[in-house]
């Protein structure tokens, strides 16, 4: 039942210590306003890093060639290593490998033009399982194809940067543009959830480029999709491809420039403990915080105690039982802690939405926010700790005798 009286009661001792409340209230308020602040940051933090790998799968190994640092079997160190389609037919054999794609780059010309449009992009050449490496969204039409590849097609995909710059917001499919001055056909329209930097290129089948281009049967990388393969597996899968290549190109296993190896895998994993260690880290320090404010609602309510032990005595002496005395002084703990906590949670919350509103999304922070359940938990824990804070100091003041309290200056 609503006691009316003990909440003035309550209110009164509250307003005739406001300083002392204040500063109780601002350190518990503090504690849970840094909380939300630390973790909302973190998870900006996280969301940025994930945000850059949306444009990529993250199960892929990426092999390029590189120069020989070490002589093997009488031949001299500093050769330049180069791929062939063979090498990708190889390593596409290997176990854990369950797709793979040829990569290079058109450099020497790269101006693209569509009527009196022109522009300076990015040209890979590439077979069509390049797709599941890069995560691409077709807006229209398709990507490269197998018979592309296999028919020697003069065929083309493009970014929407690209295609923004040369159609302006027409119909692309089925329009011819050029590249490096040969006339290419637009097969498809496609967008990248990693950002423009993708997008300022275009996709043609590696199989013509070599023929367009006089590139023969080279190709400057392979990608291979391991599946759900973990970190370890990756790494017995590097060690197959050095084994192999090394056999091939001629080149000592334990060389470490002979080849560039990039693990997507491993680098995921390693951003993932990496803000793993950084929440846990944040949790410890906001927690340590919050607990700081609750040993001083603590030590504020054993002084409440301290000056009211006379007061105690008297309402002892009357007949107040010792549970009214504990709830008096508990509610006077929890509304302050509760008021307070739910000050610092707004007031956090706030401040996220307004720099998520006011900072746009980089590469290393985005969208700073903070789960609802997280927040509204560490609220309820703030309340159920000033509860605990204020029951201590309560308690003892329910088992000081009458007589004792009466006598106590």
């Amino acid at each position: 039942m609503f006691d009316l009286d003990k909440w003035q009661e309550i209110f009164s001792t509250i307003k005739k210590n406001r300083l002392r409340t204040f500063l109780t209230g601002f350190s518990v308020a503090w504690g849970i306003f840094m909380l939300i602040v630390l973790l909302g940051s973190g998870y900006g933090l996280e969301n940025g890093v994930k945000k850059e790998f949306e444009g990529d799968a993250v199960n892929y190994l990426t092999v390029n060639p590189g120069v020989t640092s070490l002589p093997y079997k009488g031949l001299k160190p500093g050769r330049y290593l180069r791929f062939t389609n063979d090498e990708r037919d190889v390593l596409s054999k290997i176990d854990q490998v369950e797709s793979s794609s040829a990569r290079f780059t058109i450099w020497r010309n790269n101006t693209l033009s569509y009527k009196n449009e022109y522009g300076t992009f990015d040209i890979f050449a590439v077979s069509p399982e390049y797709k599941e490496v890069e995560s691409l969204v077709l807006t229209s039409g398709r990507y490269v194809n197998q018979k592309d590849v296999n028919d020697f097609r003069k065929v083309v995909a493009l970014g929407r940067v690209v295609y923004d710059a040369l159609f302006k917001g027409k119909e692309a499919v089925g329009e011819y543009i050029k590249l490096s001055g040969v006339p290419f056909k637009v097969v498809g329209v496609f967008d990248d959830p990693g950002g423009d930097r993708d997008l300022r290129r275009v996709y043609i089948p590696y199989t013509t480029a070599q023929k367009v281009f006089n590139q023969g049967n080279r190709i400057r990388s392979v990608c291979l999709m391991l599946g759900d393969a973990n970190v370890e597996e990756s790494h017995t899968v590097e060690e197959e491809i050095t084994n192999t290549l090394s056999s091939r190109l001629k080149f000592d296993p334990e060389d470490e420039r002979a080849l560039n190896i990039f693990n997507t895998i491993e680098n995921y994993e390693q951003f993932m403990t990496l803000f793993a260690s950084i929440r846990l880290f944040i949790w410890i320090i906001g927690i340590g915080t919050i607990i700081a404010g609750i040993v001083g609602v603590s030590n504020i309510m054993m002084i409440i105690v301290k000056e009211r032990t006379k007061e105690i005595g008297i309402r002892k002496a009357l007949g107040a039982t010792p549970w009214s005395i504990i709830s008096l002084i508990l509610q006077e703990s929890i509304l302050i802690t509760s008021f307070a906590g739910y000050i610092g949670l707004v007031l956090g919350v706030g401040l996220l939405e307004l720099v998520s509103k006011a900072m746009p999304a980089t590469d290393y922070f985005a969208n700073p926010e903070i789960d609802f359940k997280i927040a509204i938990s560490a609220t309820l824990l703030l309340v159920f700790s000033g509860a605990i804070a204020g029951f201590v100091p309560a308690r003892k003041a329910a088992g000081v005798k009458p007589v004792v309290a009466l006598h106590y200056e």
